[in-house]
C-alpha cells in the first residue's frame, strides 16, 4: 500500500488537514453533476444500451476483471458487445483509437491491451468515452457498450450502472478527495443497479472471487506451470496495479513464498527491473505482462486472474439484459454462442 493510500485508511492528522479540500471536491462533484442533470451540460444517448461498470474511489477495486467477465457473459447471450475505455497511460497523439490484440500497450495503455488479447471484441478508448462509443459504432456490429470504469462521466448516458469495491478495504476513512480515496459520498451506491464487492461482500452486495490460472511463460505462451509446483521454492511477485498487495496476497494465499516488488499503478517498466540476478522465477500479473513480453525471458511468468460470480448476480443481471433487451430491440436476432 502507497503513503498516500495508507493515510485514507485512517483518520489521521494528514486527513484532517486535508478535509477542507474535500469539502471544496464535494461541491465542485455535486455542481457538475446537478447540470448535467439540469442539462445545462450535456448528457449523450446511443442507439445501443450502455453499461458503465465504475467505483466511487481511486485504487484497484477489481472493475477490469469484471469488465472482462461481462463482456464474455453477454456475447455467451448472445450480445454484440464493445468495450470502451480511458487508455489511461497511451501516449497517442489522437483519439480516439481502436484497440486490438497487437496494438502498442504505450500508444493506447496496458489495461486496454489485456482486455482486448482476453475478449476477443471492438475497444476504443480515449479521454472522451462519447467520441469512443460512437467510433465503436461507426466501425463495428455492436449492439451494446461495456465502459471500463466511467461512473462519474456523466456526458455517457447509461443505462445500467455496476459499481465496484473492495470489500476489505471498502471506502478507507471515509472522505472525498484528496482527504480520503473517495470520488463521490457512499449514498452513491443506492443508485446504482448492482453493486459487487470484491472479496467480501456486505448485505446487498454481490461477492466477486477471483481464480487464479497457471502461470504462463511470457517467452513461450504455451509452456504452463500450475502455481502448487512452486511451492517448493521462493519467487519473485511483482505487479503495477492499483492494489499491488491484493495480487501478493492470492499468491500468498496458494502457499507460495514471495520476494514482494510493488509498482504504482501503470507503471512503464524497464528490462533492469524484471531482472533480479538470482535465477529465481519472477510472477506478475497480465496487465504488467503486456508491458514487459518484448524483453522477458524464460524465467518470467504471468497468472491469469478470473472473475467468479454467484449465481444470484448472474440471475439479477440477465433480468436487467432482459429489460435492456426490450427497450433496444435489434433488428438482428441474435443467437447465443457456443
Amino acid at each position: 500500500m502507497s503513503g498516500v493510500e495508507a493515510y485514507w485508511q485512517t483518520r489521521n492528522p494528514v486527513a484532517y488537514s486535508l478535509f477542507p479540500l474535500s469539502w471544496l471536491f464535494l461541491g465542485l462533484s455535486a455542481l457538475r453533476r446537478l447540470l448535467y442533470r439540469r442539462g445545462v451540460l450535456r448528457t449523450h444517448r446511443l442507439p445501443v444500451p450502455v453499461i458503465i461498470v465504475g467505483n466511487i474511489g481511486v485504487g484497484g477495486s477489481g472493475k477490469t476483471p469484471l469488465v472482462i467477465w461481462l463482456v464474455r457473459h453477454l456475447r455467451s447471450l448472445g450480445w454484440r458487445p464493445g468495450i470502451v475505455a480511458r487508455g489511461y497511460g497511451g501516449r497517442a497523439k489522437h483519439w480516439p483509437q481502436q484497440v486490438r490484440p497487437d496494438s502498442d500497450s504505450q500508444m493506447v495503455g496496458d489495461e486496454p491491451v489485456m482486455i482486448a488479447r482476453l475478449c476477443g471484441c471492438p475497444m476504443s478508448v480515449g479521454p472522451n468515452r462519447v467520441t469512443a462509443a460512437k467510433a465503436l459504432l461507426t466501425h463495428h456490429d455492436c449492439d451494446i457498450i461495456v465502459s471500463d470504469d466511467g461512473l462519474q462521466h456523466y456526458a455517457l448516458g447509461r443505462d445500467l450502472e455496476i459499481a465496484v469495491i473492495d470489500g476489505r478495504r471498502r471506502h478507507g476513512n471515509g472522505f472525498l478527495l484528496p482527504a480520503g480515496p473517495l470520488r463521490e459520498l457512499p449514498s452513491r451506491l443506492d443508485e446504482v443497479d448492482l453493486v459487487v464487492a470484491k472479496g467480501r461482500a456486505a448485505h446487498g452486495e454481490h461477492l466477486m472471487t477471483y481464480s487464479l490460472g497457471d502461470a504462463i511463460c511470457m517467452k513461450d505462451m504455451a509452456s504452463r506451470r500450475p502455481l502448487r509446483d512452486l511451492r517448493v521454492m521462493t519467487v519473485h511477485a511483482l505487479a503495477g496495479i492499483g492494489n499491488p498487495d491484493g495480487f501478493f496476497d492470492m499468491l500468498a494465499e496458494r502457499q507460495l513464498q514471495l520476494i514482494r516488488h510493488p509498482f504504482p499503478d501503470h507503471h512503464p517498466f524497464r528490462p533492469a527491473e524484471i531482472e533480479f540476478g538470482d535465477g529465481r522465477p519472477v510472477l506478475m500479473t497480465q496487465k504488467d505482462a503486456v508491458k514487459c513480453e518484448a524483453f522477458a525471458g524464460a524465467r518470467h511468468w504471468f497468472v491469469p486472474v478470473e472473475a467468479v460470480l454467484k449465481e444470484s448476480f448472474v440471475q439479477r443481471l440477465n433480468r436487467l439484459l432482459a429489460k435492456l433487451e426490450t427497450r433496444f430491440k435489434s433488428p438482428k436476432t441474435r443467437e447465443p454462442h457456443g
